[in-house]
């Protein structure tokens, strides 16, 4: 017997659930009853464009219809098996993974999320290594249990410490041109930020891994010099450490290569990624090693695992995304859409005293917002963020919103990432609507 769905499904919702990352006081979910596209429909019929692909994770846009009929024929071939077993769609999808990850990838962990693969990943880089400590940044985000939250350099780990996380962690600066954390200027820095990293490593003593974002994701689309993440895998090298590249957000095309790491052809030693790698249609974490790490644990006892490790119903449909990003030239795509997306921003900006700096790569852009473009100073902090302080670019999204423009904003900026399939008109019609709104913040400028 099919229950009854009560007519106010927000209200049941926000009684019944946990909002994340936020207080729950004044959390009134929109009620949402269909997807298509670059766009989601409400309960009301009123359609919104999905200019940062949900969490920056729907890339094929919402019911692609192949990997929709993937999931059933997933379904009725092999809905569940544990992982011990091997099954088609392991196969399939390992095979196809060789395929487009970055060469030398060759050995995979399947969980179900970008935490569970980065955890997959600490644990993988302790046991080979036999040292302790995770080197990570500041400004990053890694997940949300134990090992990954004290892996994630922003405010969401602050609520949770000492006792809600990990130990072994220690935070770099980011790698941020825009407004260096140890005020140098590129290119004159030598990119001393990586040789901070260097610093730590023979400082800090039993470092068995440094993971970053390559392109920083939620925390300001940080785009790095060329030179960074070459200079980074040298350092790793010199130093026996691994390098772990979190690409849970910068995979699958997002920013007109595969994978970021792509652009500057570093190989890493541990690839973590999710989201895009099914459009998240169906939840799928993937933690993706060299050959070498994996030869270890022949002969040592391999100590993780989940009973969702490897399940069907994830691998299947995860083929099928893959293959209709090769059949629509996603990734090609992306890359090509980059010249009109970065003009239209940068003219935004040229019009705006209110934005201090566009930045990104592919469909992958920030917008940043400042008080002063002379200091950089932003009209709030991470500190505001974390104290439920009122944030201009939350005030600017709700305005979008109510003009059909669902636009992602993290403390002072907001991130573009529309689903790779979108239009030059859909692009339009979410910058004109950012334009629009951007008056709040001119009018705040000192």
């Amino acid at each position: 017997m099919s229950q009854h769905i009560p007519d106010n499904i927000s209200d049941l919702t926000r009684a019944t659930n946990y909002g994340t990352w936020r207080f729950q006081k004044g959390w009134k979910p929109l009620p949402v009853v269909d997807a298509e596209g670059c766009w989601f429909t409400d309960d009301t019929g009123k359609r919104y464009l999905d200019m940062s692909s949900q969490l920056m994770c729907v890339n094929l846009g919402h019911k692609n219809p192949r990997v929709i009929e993937a999931i059933a024929e997933q379904a009725r071939e092999l809905p569940f098996m544990g992982p011990a077993y091997a099954t088609n769609a392991r196969a399939r999808l390992s095979l196809k993974l060789l395929e487009v990850l970055p060469a030398g990838l060759e050995k995979f962990f399947f969980a179900t999320s970008g935490t569970e693969a980065n955890e997959a990943a600490f644990k993988i880089a302790r046991m080979v290594t036999g040292r302790n400590k995770i080197i990570s940044r500041y400004r990053s985000y890694h997940g949300s249990t134990a090992a990954s939250i004290a892996a994630t350099g922003d405010l969401r780990r602050w609520a949770m410490e000492p006792a809600g996380k990990a130990m072994g962690f220690v935070f770099a600066p980011e790698t941020n041109c825009y407004k260096c954390p140890i005020r140098h200027t590129y290119p004159g820095c030598g990119i001393a930020c990586a040789d901070y990293i260097d610093h730590m490593i023979r400082s800090e003593g039993d470092v068995a891994a440094v993971i970053v974002e390559p392109i920083v994701g939620t925390n300001g689309v940080l785009v790095p010099p060329p030179e960074y993440m070459p200079k980074l895998r040298e350092i790793c090298d010199r130093h026996g450490v691994l390098l772990i590249v979190d690409e849970v957000m910068t995979g699958w095309g997002r920013t007109g290569q595969w994978f970021a790491v792509d652009h500057w052809g570093v190989k890493p030693d541990i690839l973590t990624t999710a989201k895009g790698i099914t459009s998240a249609y169906v939840p799928l974490g993937l933690c993706a090693t060299t050959k070498k790490l994996a030869d270890y644990f022949e002969d040592h006892y391999f100590s993780h695992g989940h009973t969702y490790e490897a399940h069907p119903i994830t691998l299947g449909p995860a083929v099928a995304t893959i293959e209709e990003m090769q059949r629509l030239n996603l990734v090609e795509r992306a890359a090509s859409l980059e010249p009109y997306l970065r003009h239209k921003l940068e003219a935004l900006k040229a019009g705006h005293p209110s934005i201090g700096d566009v930045r990104g790569l592919g469909l992958f852009f920030a917008v940043e917002l400042v008080k002063n473009r002379n200091t950089k100073e932003p009209f709030n902090t991470m500190r505001d963020k974390i104290e439920g302080k009122p944030l201009v670019v939350d005030q600017i999204a709700a305005r979008m919103m109510a003009d059909g423009v669902a636009q992602q904003s993290w403390v002072s900026h907001f991130v573009i990432a529309p689903p790779l399939i979108v239009t030059n008109e859909e692009l339009d019609f979410g910058i004109d609507a950012l334009h629009r709104h951007l008056t709040l913040a001119d009018a705040l400028v000192d």
